[in-house]
């Protein structure tokens, strides 16, 4: 699948031109946009006058292009926009704080920073800092994104596509060391992942996607938006995840891809039935494991199995359970073009065997931006990517995966670095040192807890005043509880011992969801 892989422009380029009568997509709670409802042929118009203008606005391909702004209609376009013209889009977390920013920005040193008009204020040190322009997406005021946009001369000249191997994405990810790294995504990466989900799950025109996933993330940009416009389908898209908002749509679609705490919330309400599932083609799981009571007791209520599958940002999809044998607890065989291997430090292991899980294939991305000492950390010397996570492949092939190589947490679908969060408590006055790790939660999957060890001399510090002093981070990654604990255990040389305190304080929220 490798060879001679087309860029994904190219890829959306023709099945908007094969389609370009069909609806492509559609923003059923936002009628009032123009951009509400677009069928192939005026999107990919849309897209290339978009694309064309950021060209004139003085951005160039392989430019970085930042934005924080809600999912929006303008967004989806603006991601469109960039993978036509070979701008590199650098979609951020809408609950990154300031602070955070600053860091990416400061790294990734993008060309222009997009911000919803409300966060315009806070971000300007951080545009200014990173020598960047910042510009609100959507406003209605002079000034803003729209304005700068009407006010260029697109070229008649048309636009070269983007080269295969060009990238197309960054995304920053968080590991256990801190400080977060950003991948880069080349257009083949892409393209050859859509290609090999639009096969493994049977992709079909007429099928409709209620899109209810982020625009920052890899899950709503790539299985789910990518897949569905290069399938030919219809993308029916909602701003944010409300479980009665995607039910009241659900009768219109024939797809649901979401996170576990998505299914779990679905089962609150009592709209979920048998009934209002009966025309659902296809339920998709990732970017958490979905745990087995979840698969057990959503199928129990609709009849549909949820299909599970696995991936990270360094690689897309990775592997996926197939329509026609979805297991609980099983992430699936590998995606078609797609090698993974079990190994430990003795070499590769047989079925059956528990050790650390490597991938190699089109959709592994080819490094961190400006980091080769970290790339060259994640990759064998034969090429293979070393994933960070642990699993065995049964005598089928097919992935179980069980747990994680690293301290990575992983709550309501996305990273969170512990030490990021530590070093940020670690600071707060009354704290001597911290633990931060992920317990099991009925919701999230994982909740983040910090364990606080008090300063000598000191009173205990108070959780509601540590929970205070955690402002600067994103939401997700503030932790759910804060224990005071008199000490951390540790082992031989001094580290703290995780898995030990993970096992001691698993139940914590048993008793509380």
């Amino acid at each position: 699948m490798s060879d001679g892989a087309p860029s994904l422009a190219a890829l959306l380029a023709e099945s908007c031109r094969r389609h370009a009568e069909r609806p492509a997509l559609s923003w059923p709670e936002a009628a009032a946009s123009p951009l509400a409802s677009l069928t192939y042929g005026a999107l990919w118009t849309a897209v290339e006058d978009m694309a064309g203008r950021l060209l004139a606005l003085g951005l160039a391909a392989g430019d970085r292009l930042a934005v924080q702004a809600g999912k929006s209609p303008t967004l989806t376009l603006l991601y469109l926009a960039c993978i036509r013209s070979g701008i590199v889009f650098l979609p951020f977390n809408t609950a990154y704080r300031p602070a955070e920013l600053a860091y990416m920005c400061g790294d990734a040193r993008p060309s222009l920073l997009l911000c919803d008009a409300a966060g315009a204020d806070d971000l300007a040190g951080v545009a200014r800092a990173a020598g960047s322009r910042l510009l609100p997406l959507e406003t209605t005021t002079a000034g803003g994104f729209a304005d700068a946009l009407s006010a260029t001369t697109v070229q008649a000249a048309p636009l070269p596509m983007p080269a295969a191997d060009a990238a197309a994405v960054m995304l920053y990810t968080s590991g256990t060391t801190g400080r977060p790294k950003g991948a880069v995504l080349t257009q083949a990466n892409l393209a050859t992942n859509t290609l090999a989900l639009r096969d493994v799950w049977a992709w079909r025109d007429d099928d409709r996607l209620l899109h209810a996933l982020p625009l920052y993330h890899t899950h709503g940009l790539f299985p789910a938006l990518n897949l569905s416009l290069a399938g030919g389908g219809e993308c029916l898209m909602l701003a944010t995840f409300d479980a009665a908002t995607v039910l009241r749509h659900l009768s219109q679609a024939t797809v649901f891809m979401g996170v576990p705490t998505y299914y779990a919330r679905l089962l609150r309400e009592d709209a979920l039935t048998a009934a209002a599932c009966r025309h659902m083609r296809l339920f998709v799981s990732g970017s958490a494991p979905l745990p087995d009571a979840l698969f057990h007791a959503f199928a129990g209520r609709t009849g549909q199995t949820i299909v599970e599958r696995y991936g990270m940002t360094e690689a897309v999809m990775i592997t996926s359970n197939t329509l026609d044998d979805r297991r609980p607890g099983c992430a699936g065989r590998p995606l078609p073009g797609v090698e993974l291997r079990i190994t430990d430090e003795s070499g590769i292991l047989p079925a059956d065997h528990d050790g650390g899980i490597e991938i190699r294939g089109p959709n592994v991305f080819p490094g961190y931006w400006q980091a080769p000492d970290k790339t060259a950390e994640a990759f064998r010397d034969d090429g293979w990517f070393i994933t960070g996570d642990r699993g065995r492949l049964d005598e089928a092939g097919r992935l179980w995966i069980s747990g994680r190589s690293s301290d990575l947490i992983i709550s309501g679908g996305l990273n969170v670095s512990p030490r990021e969060v530590e070093t940020v408590l670690d600071r707060l006055p009354g704290v001597a040192e911290s633990a931060v790790i992920g317990v099991p939660h009925e919701e999230w999957g994982e909740a983040v807890v910090a364990l606080v060890c008090a300063a000598a001399g000191g009173p205990p510090p108070d959780e509601s005043a540590l929970l205070a002093g955690l402002g600067d981070l994103a939401a997700f990654k503030r932790p759910k509880r804060v224990v005071v604990v008199d000490s951390l255990p540790r082992n031989a040389m001094g580290k703290v011992e995780k898995a030990r305190l993970r096992k001691e304080w698993q139940n914590l929220f048993t008793a509380r969801v």
